[in-house]
């Protein structure tokens, strides 16, 4: 694991601070949770191997994992996962089994798999130790800039949001905590205005990492208890951030890793500061990588 740089970048009204997560061996914060789920295993678990569902980052961080602590990773795929994450999960010695388009049909298979082969499931964001590895970026924050005031987090299953807005509160509960969805997945949004978790229809976004269908339970009742506000951001606005931080920050942001700056930038004149953007991770598609870039009006 790498402790990730906080960078302060010029916006023109303050700074911006990018927690990169980016920078991570694998491009994502989600090492922290399979690093720390796959550690805590016995070495029996680990002899049988283990299995997960996943768009990308997660099971790429699982395989990742897995080969550093000697075990075999099976990565169930969506049949539309992004080739650079498909092809990371390969080269860290992951096997893929591709099935359907949404989450349901990933961990259904996942849960065959489990069954079939004696596997232990590492789920993506809904356990315990997989929140508890995320929250660790949250304590980094803390440590890297104690004076933070806002802390702006991407939201798909929520473990990543769970896990940094308890560290935060838990250390010191004045500090803002916003999650940041996709306006065309607004599971979160849905879920707290019900009262429980809700399972959406469809969702469709650039933000691939963060079109889960419906909240953990866990991450839920963490969010619903720490989080202090859960904005959306459209597709123009997550664009716009992926281009923001290439031209100022000179980051490669994928756009689910960018929706916090979208957020962050349309609000932190309203919000506390010290602003801190939570950039979740940095692998994405070449080819919409350059869409992203190329401004709607040339």
């Amino acid at each position: 694991m790498r402790r990730t740089p906080l960078l302060d970048v010029e916006t023109g009204r303050g700074p911006i601070w990018l927690k990169c997560e980016n920078l991570q061996p694998m491009g994502a914060f989600k090492l922290r949770g399979a690093t720390n789920m796959l550690a805590r295993l016995s070495p029996e678990q680990r002899a049988a191997g283990v299995v997960t569902y996943s768009s990308g980052n997660h099971g790429l961080a699982v395989a990742v994992a897995a080969r550093h602590l000697r075990t075999h990773a099976i990565v169930v795929v969506p049949e539309t996962v992004a080739a650079v994450k498909l092809e990371g999960i390969r080269k860290a010695g992951g096997e893929t089994i591709a099935a359907g388009t949404t989450v349901l049909d990933r961990r259904r298979r996942a849960e065959q798999e489990v069954a079939a082969r004696g596997l232990t499931m590492v789920p993506p964001f809904d356990h315990e130790w997989i929140i508890a590895g995320a929250g660790s970026v949250g304590l980094e924050v803390l440590e890297q800039l104690p004076a933070v005031g806002t802390v702006y987090v991407p939201l798909g299953g929520g473990g990543l949001a769970s896990g940094v807005a308890t560290a935060l509160k838990l250390s010191r509960s004045a500090i803002q905590v916003i999650g940041v969805e996709p306006s065309g997945a607004p599971k979160m949004t849905v879920s707290l205005a019900a009262g429980h978790p809700v399972t959406l229809e469809r969702t469709d976004s650039i933000a691939d990492g963060l079109l889960s269908l419906r909240p953990g339970e866990i991450t839920f009742a963490h969010l619903q208890r720490y989080l202090d506000a859960v904005v959306q951001v459209d597709e123009s606005a997550i664009a716009a951030a992926v281009r923001w931080l290439f031209s100022e920050a000179r980051i490669v942001a994928e756009p689910s890793g960018a929706v916090s700056v979208a957020a962050a930038l349309a609000r932190m004149s309203e919000d506390t500061g010290p602003h801190v953007a939570v950039v979740s991770g940095g692998n994405v598609d070449p080819d919409r990588y350059v869409r992203c870039l190329i401004e709607p009006s040339s």
